[in-house]
């Protein structure tokens, strides 16, 4: 089988100006990611997707293709299922046929290359046709405010609180990578194609860089769980 990684990084960021391009734990965002799939056995090939000069080559020099991404799928609007799409098609017009892509989050560093190979190895002989990372969740309580300002329960209910140990198992979909086939994603244009399956994580896994106080926090658990030792 033909797999390959493909990492959308646009250059405009709201949040962190130049965000895939922040240091973290000494190397660019960017980089992380990279260097994960690169680490991968079961991955081929690693695509980088950007609008962005800079970002590109910066991913070359890290190991990944180059793909340039257009202006028209590359603003605060853009879709990663847009770059996605346009990223296989010029991998494929270049004569290579993709059995599997693994789409990857570049603001998600903390994970492990056996993240990648294992979630790989639980897919393939599935009856599932697309599979997402994904974080358990036991015990999570969401609320929300309506409009006259009132907190309301929204995933439970607060009148009758039930034991940790009975609530239904939840999973957080963490964006840290998709496993997806090229033709699923043409015909349904999403990630996510029924029958889905979710690849559990670990917990400190779900976090993932947006805001400028999420760096200090990734790069504290990157250092903690040794991610930053690559």
């Amino acid at each position: 089988m033909k797999i390959v990684a493909i990492i959308p990084a646009r250059g405009g960021s709201k949040g962190i100006p130049k965000k895939n391009l922040i240091p973290i734990c000494g190397k660019p965002l960017i980089a992380w990611s990279i260097i994960q799939a690169s680490e991968a056995q079961m991955i081929d090939d690693i695509y980088i997707s950007s609008d962005d000069e800079e970002i590109l080559h910066v991913g070359t020099d890290y190991g990944a293709r180059p793909i340039k991404r257009p202006a028209e799928i590359a603003g605060d609007d853009a879709t990663s299922e847009s770059a996605w799409l346009h990223a296989i098609d010029s991998i494929e017009s270049a004569g290579t046929k993709l059995d599997l892509v693994v789409g990857m989050q570049a603001s998600s560093p903390i994970r492990h290359s056996k993240d990648l190979d294992n979630a790989i190895h639980q897919f393939i002989p599935s009856r599932y046709k697309s599979l997402m990372a994904g974080n358990e969740i036991e015990d999570f309580h969401i609320w929300r405010k309506d409009r006259d300002g009132n907190a309301k329960s929204v995933n439970y209910d607060y009148r009758n609180r039930k034991r940790r140990q009975n609530i239904e198992k939840k999973y957080l979909e963490n964006g840290s990578f998709y496993i997806f086939q090229p033709n699923l994603l043409k015909s349904h244009n999403n990630r996510l194609v029924a029958d889905i399956d979710i690849y559990i994580m670990e917990k400190y896994k779900m976090f993932q860089i947006d805001e400028q106080q999420d760096i200090s926090l990734c790069e504290a658990l990157m250092r903690h769980f040794h991610i930053s030792e690559a």
